[in-house]
């Protein structure tokens, strides 16, 4: 039985080292042309460089994303472009465009090319064109069933990729044309608005400004909105359909993330592969998968459309059940010190769950911690500060800490229902500062979900609302 290969998204470089250290066989990035995610952090060529020659020496590969549909404005700079990926030694290229394909594979015809999700391959007889044209690799389309992944694998001889786990696009493929109509930011040229996560009301012409929900909810209605992808439960049936590639989702998210999403499918995949026989699923990776910032989970069409249960059209929101807080930089073990690098304000007192791919999970009192200067500190407000605090087990780099979000990461309000979707969008212009559940919509009651270094602005803006207001103490 063929090991898969464990696919990682590396949006930035740091991003990079995190996922190849946590266990992923290969990344995938995107340099600062060509690519569908604009908006992440990307790499330059220096970067990409150091990127790959840190994951070949890590025994990782590399793939680059060139995969946005190309206008000829976009072609005279390609070839020079390829060029310098190939000579960088990526371990191939993303394509989904027929156009970028022909002059890739007659510019630098030594660099294997993979066949993006973006172009739609979603039977055999589309991979087996691809597969006369040169293509290495094909990523499938998400809409195949795992039934209709086998027969592709039984009737064409090349590899195949699908994705396993992430966000998923409520168009066909990534194909969407939302963001360019309404923004003028077009998702098939790697800058998409994201609107199908925006609230939609129904607005009669003649009562402007009146906003009838579509469904019977006062936060709005969902109805573009997917679930995330998660088939962790499931790799015993990835791996019998012959799928070469398990891929997950993620240039644009966090650290935390890449890290935990990795670990957990790489502790999967090799349990299955030591011992088909007598693999059992062990429900820790579920909670473990769950404490990352996610929508509700599906497993997509896998189990074919019948069993398919991918619109959430409740929320968009994500489950933010942990605070990610700090990675670790060194360990001193003649001290039992740990050096901390802040991503989240946390203090003395906290306890903190501290994990990495070599470090067993466990939980951590804050007892006392200093700056990188040696002076007492009770809390880390700054981000990636320096910080040094004693720990009761040894730890190493790149391992992490995240706090467990509590009641007082909560705000209990309540506020007349009809201003609840309005609340909702108040919030939500202020970048992610905290999250709006609603308790009940009859009466009002709503929960505000916020972070310690947030708390006091949200508690700032909910006090100056131009409507009445009730805190709960």
């Amino acid at each position: 039985m063929r090991k898969p290969e464990l696919l990682a998204p590396a949006g930035d470089p740091e991003k990079l080292i995190m996922a190849v250290r946590y266990g992923a066989d290969a990344v995938y990035l995107g340099g600062e042309e060509f690519g569908l995610r604009a908006a992440a952090g990307n790499f330059s060529m220096a970067e990409m460089g150091r990127g790959i020659e840190y994951a070949h020496r890590h025994g990782a590969r590399v793939y680059v994303t060139v995969n946005i549909f190309a206008h000829n404005r976009h072609l005279p700079g390609l070839p020079a472009y390829l060029k310098e990926i190939a000579s960088l030694g990526a371990d191939g290229i993303l394509v989904s465009d027929p156009g970028i394909f022909s002059i890739a594979r007659e510019t630098v015809p030594q660099l294997p090319v993979h066949i993006s999700t973006q172009a739609n391959t979603s039977n055999w007889a589309a991979v087996e064109f691809w597969a006369q044209l040169g293509a290495k690799r094909i990523v499938l389309a998400r809409e195949l069933s795992l039934a209709e992944i086998r027969e592709i694998k039984d009737r064409v001889d090349i590899e195949l990729e699908t994705f396993v786990h992430g966000a998923m696009c409520m168009s066909y493929s990534g194909r969407c044309l939302m963001s360019s109509y309404m923004t003028g930011r077009s998702a098939n040229l790697g800058e998409c608005a994201q609107p199908c996560r925006w609230k939609y009301a129904l607005v009669e012409e003649k009562r402007p400004g009146q906003y009838y929900p579509i469904e019977e909810d006062e936060n709005g209605s969902y109805i573009f909105n997917s679930m995330d992808l998660c088939m962790i439960e499931h790799i015993p049936e990835l791996v019998r359909a012959g799928i070469d590639s398990l891929k997950i989702e993620g240039r644009m998210k966090s650290v935390h993330y890449v890290a935990t999403v990795v670990s957990v499918y790489r502790k999967a995949i090799d349990s299955f592969i030591s011992s088909p026989e007598t693999y059992r699923f062990d429900p820790e990776w579920m909670e473990e998968i769950r404490k990352v910032s996610h929508r509700e989970y599906t497993t997509g069409f896998f189990f074919g459309r019948d069993n398919f249960r991918g619109e959430n059209v409740e929320t968009s929101k994500y489950r933010r059940d942990y605070d990610f807080v700090g990675i670790v930089r060194d360990y001193l073990p003649d001290k039992g010190l740990a050096v901390i690098e802040q991503r989240n304000r946390f203090s003395v007192e906290d306890l903190l769950e501290i994990t990495g791919p070599d470090t067993p999970q466990f939980i951590q009192k804050v007892t006392r911690m200093t700056d990188g200067e040696g002076n007492p500190i009770d809390t880390a407000p700054h981000p990636q500060q320096t910080v040094i605090m004693p720990v009761d087990n040894p730890v190493k780099p790149l391992d992490m800490l995240r706090r467990e979000k509590t009641k007082n990461n909560l705000i209990k309000i309540r506020i007349d229902p009809k201003y609840i979707f309005f609340l909702d969008n108040v919030i939500e212009g202020y970048d992610g500062l905290a999250i709006v559940s609603t308790g009940n919509p009859k009466t009002g009651e709503v929960t505000v979900y916020v972070t310690p270094d947030t708390y006091d602005d949200v508690m700032g803006i909910l006090e100056n609302l131009p409507w009445p207001v009730q805190i709960a103490k």
